[in-house]
């Protein structure tokens, strides 16, 4: 077998798999399996694509001097009012069937505290294992943000009224590769033979592009240990890290078929 080994870009944030699109695009050389390394530790084992959307999200309006320009619609307004519109849907939605979550993860707008900001902005992201289950919350945004942007325009006492943009910033398609699949059952294999308890999982990586292209893959983790993935007290060690190399190479080369089965 050929191998190529990729460093890609884009996985996280706003990158949106950019990378992982470009690698599988249309018209591009084709291949045939991935194992991909990403995440702490050496037992988990993903073979299941979580699918997302993430949205900016844009109220925009004239501004002004918060004395001398009172009773414009003000964008940080309808922002606020559009996150507590989504939250009260989005939360009866999450809280039954198919595990579902959403976040608002940034906010920004204004150039000072006396000033009406002429934009407020948020970028939201929403996960799903449930195809359905993502376009029924995405569809509660977009609500949402059409029902406050009516709400603070009714509000107005002077002025234009504000206008909204929902701009989809990422993207990130689902899919899964049966427990069973030789390149799943390998995976595990390859786990137990560094002394670790395998355990598929579902997660969003840059697998997610084959994965819901059809193409077998996988993602191992990088080894180590360590907690609070994403906070300010995020920590990890490289504690036999050389195990998951190892692990990873032994992976590749039994996908590979590089060398025969011991008898």
């Amino acid at each position: 077998a050929d191998l190529r080994f990729v460093g890609v870009v884009g996985e996280e944030g706003l990158g949106d798999l950019r990378g992982m699109k470009h690698l599988f695009r249309d018209g591009a050389e084709a291949i045939d399996t991935w194992i991909e390394v990403d995440g702490g530790g050496l037992g988990r084992v993903v073979n299941k694509a979580l699918g997302s959307h993430r949205y900016r999200v844009t109220f925009t309006g004239p501004g002004g001097h918060s004395w001398g320009a009172f009773g414009l619609a003000n964008p940080a307004h309808a922002l606020s009012h559009a996150v507590a519109e989504f939250q009260a849907v989005a939360d009866t939605l999450t809280r039954t069937g198919p595990r579902t979550s959403y976040n608002v993860g940034r906010l920004g707008g204004g150039t000072s505290v006396n000033s009406v900001p002429f934009e407020a902005w948020m970028e939201v992201d929403m996960r799903s294992v449930s195809p359905e289950s993502l376009d029924r919350i995405d569809r509660a945004l977009h609500q949402a943000v059409t029902r406050a942007l009516d709400h603070e325009n009714g509000l107005r006492r002077e002025g234009p009224p504000l206008e909204a943009e929902v701009d989809q910033i990422g993207n990130r398609p689902s899919g899964e590769i049966a427990d069973d699949h030789p390149l799943v059952l390998r995976a595990m294999a390859a786990t137990r033979v560094f002394g670790a308890e395998p355990s598929l999982s579902r997660s969003s990586t840059d697998s997610n592009i084959p994965i819901s292209l059809g193409i077998p893959a996988v993602t191992i983790g990088r080894g180590g240990v360590g907690d609070h993935n994403h906070s300010l007290n995020e920590w990890w060690i490289n504690r036999d890290g050389h195990l998951a190399i190892q692990q990873a190479l032994l992976l590749l080369v039994a996908e590979a078929g590089l060398v025969a089965p011991i008898p």
